[in-house]
Parts: structure tokens; C-alpha cells; sequence
């Protein structure tokens, strides 16, 4: 495309939406019919040169100029608590009912390799002896001792937010750096699958794997699907990058980061119910089958939100984006 011929010969049109966009609204009934035509075709003309020919200064006016020109088509649309009720009840639930192929076969793999770890470390007291001395061991594993103390080591609501921080950390930290070829995300999966399976070798090694399970899955449950669900988000963003498919690459990274940024603040609330049963329940005196009882009733409830309320939004169509009219219009791309 030649750029200089395409500019003059769309100029008038550009310069008569920027005269009919400085009237505001003293305009006749033709001349906002003239406006909404001259607006689509200012989109459809940026499109072409953002595709064809990027020119720095015609792309910012003109990306300036349609900005202006859908604002006064479509007007200022506010958040409302019928937005978040939606957000609640179908982007969110859909976005992860969409990514499961990728969330749960990386919840399936990361369990298998914490379980690995804890065998390994658990049989084998050299690999023991190289993680601490036998005493600082004791001291971990005995009645009593750190793997318990933990969870009742600070106030029950000042616990809850700390866990909730860092769990909230990590998850962002899964979705964001997803777009760096998914290496970021594999790293931290492993380390937090090595965390866990060093605390079942070495309870397993004392003797004690039931103590340690009872404290854990109260609230590991629905802690570990969350980040699963982060780091499998990640992934498929990250894959994005790498094949994005018929989309343009650039469209394709965008619609996935939009659903991204949605996961993200879902699973925050997620990660909040998750570090209320860490502060509360884990430490409490209920029996440990109650404990895990109540873990259970919470990763049933978030299973069905997801394959139920997420599985019907998904089936009428919604991934977790933005409605159409919010997003930037697209060219149409060969399949």
C-alpha cells in the first residue's frame, strides 16, 4: 500500500470527523448518521495502515481521532454492581471453565511430581541429611514442632491475610509471566511442588504423614487448584505467543490477556476464601476429619462453580472477554 496516496486520498474524511467530533452534540439528525459512517470507516482505515504500512504519526492521530469518535458513538459506560454480578457469575466461571485442557493436566503433573519428591526424600535418608541437620529434622517433624506450629504462629486474621498475599503474589506472578514462553511458570509450579513434597518425605520419614496431611488439605486443596488454574492460564497465554493460531498474534495475545487479567482478580477472591480456612480452620481444635471435611465442601463448591455456572456461560459463548462492542475492531482473517 502506498502510504502517501492512501493519505490524501482519506484525508477530507479524517479532517470532517474531526470537525463533526468539535461540534459535540449540536448536531442535526444527517450529521450524526455522517459521524458514526465516517467513525467505522476511520477504524477500518487504521486498521490497514497499523497491518500494511505503520506509520508512527498517522497511527497516533488517527488512533487519537477514532478513540474520540467512539467515545461520542457509544458513550461513557460506568462500572456497576450488575457488571460484577456478571463477572461473578459467567466471565469469571467461563474463562476457567474454558482453560481446564490446560489447568488440570497441570494440576494432575504437579501432584504427581510433589508426590515424587516426598517418596524420594522420604526413602532415602541421605537426601534427608542434605536438607538439614537430624535435630533441625526433629525439631520440624516432632509433636509440636514447626510443620504444627506454623499455622498458629501469628493471630488467626493477620495469618489469613499474610497467606493470602502470597498466595495472591505467586498467582499473578503465574498469569503475568505466562507471556515469557511459559518458562517463569514451569519454574515457580516446581518450586512450590518442591515445597510441598519436602514437608511429605520428611513427615512421611517420622512417622507422621497423617499429621501432615490433616493440617494441609483443609485448605491445600483449593489454595493448589487456584494457583493450578493461574499457572495453566499462564501456560496457554504463553503458548499464545507461540502459536497463536489464524488470529494475528498480537489479537490473539490481547483476547488472552484480557481473560488473564479476569482470572486474575477471580482467583484473588478464590485465594481469599482459601487463606480464611488457613487462618481459621487449619489451626482450629475441630478434629482433623472435620478440618478436612470442610476442605473438601470448599473444592466441591468451587469445582461445580466452575463446571456448572462456567460451563453453561461457556456454551452460550462467553470466554471470560470483554463484550464485543468494548474491544477494538479487528480485520477479518483467513482461516
Amino acid at each position: 500500500m502506498d502510504l502517501d496516496v492512501f493519505v490524501m486520498t482519506h484525508r477530507a474524511e479524517w479532517d470532517r470527523l474531526d470537525q463533526l467530533l468539535r461540534r459535540g452534540r449540536r448536531l442535526t439528525g444527517a450529521e450524526a448518521d455522517e459521524l458514526v459512517a465516517l467513525y467505522q470507516r476511520a477504524a477500518t482505515h487504521l486498521s490497514l495502515i497499523q497491518s500494511s504500512a505503520p506509520d508512527p504519526m498517522i497511527t497516533g492521530r488517527l488512533t487519537q481521532l477514532v478513540a474520540r469518535a467512539r467515545a461520542t458513538v457509544t458513550g461513557t459506560r460506568r462500572a456497576s454492581w450488575r457488571d460484577a454480578a456478571r463477572f461473578l457469575t459467567q466471565g469469571f466461571p467461563a474463562a476457567m471453565y474454558s482453560s481446564r485442557h490446560w489447568w488440570i493436566p497441570t494440576a494432575v503433573l504437579s501432584t504427581l511430581l510433589a508426590a515424587i519428591i516426598g517418596w524420594w526424600i522420604g526413602t532415602h535418608p541421605e537426601v534427608q541429611s542434605a536438607i538439614a541437620a537430624p535435630e533441625e529434622l526433629r525439631q520440624l517433624t516432632r509433636p509440636g514442632g514447626e510443620y504444627e506450629t506454623y499455622y498458629s504462629s501469628h493471630p488467626a486474621a493477620s495469618f489469613a491475610a499474610q497467606v493470602w498475599t502470597n498466595n495472591a503474589q505467586a498467582a499473578a506472578m503465574c498469569l503475568v509471566l505466562g507471556a515469557f514462553l511459559c518458562l517463569p511458570v514451569i519454574w515457580i509450579l516446581f518450586l512450590n511442588m518442591a515445597n510441598l513434597g519436602v514437608g511429605i518425605g520428611l513427615m512421611s520419614s517420622a512417622g507422621r504423614l497423617d499429621t501432615f496431611l490433616g493440617l494441609v488439605l483443609p485448605h491445600g486443596l483449593l489454595e493448589l487448584t487456584a494457583v493450578f488454574v493461574a499457572a495453566g492460564t499462564g501456560l496457554r497465554l504463553g503458548w499464545t505467543l507461540i502459536d497463536p493460531g489464524p488470529r494475528p498474534r498480537r489479537d490473539a495475545l490481547a483476547q488472552q490477556g484480557r481473560a488473564a487479567l479476569g482470572m486474575a482478580m477471580g482467583l484473588a477472591l478464590v485465594l481469599f476464601v482459601s487463606g480464611l480456612i488457613e487462618g481459621f480452620v487449619t489451626p482450629s481444635g475441630l478434629p482433623t476429619w472435620a478440618r478436612i471435611a470442610i476442605g473438601v465442601l470448599a473444592e466441591l463448591a468451587f469445582l461445580a462453580y466452575v463446571y456448572v455456572l462456567g460451563g453453561r456461560a461457556a456454551r452460550a459463548g462467553d470466554a471470560g472477554d470483554i463484550d464485543d462492542w468494548e474491544r477494538s475492531a479487528e480485520l477479518p482473517t483467513a482461516a
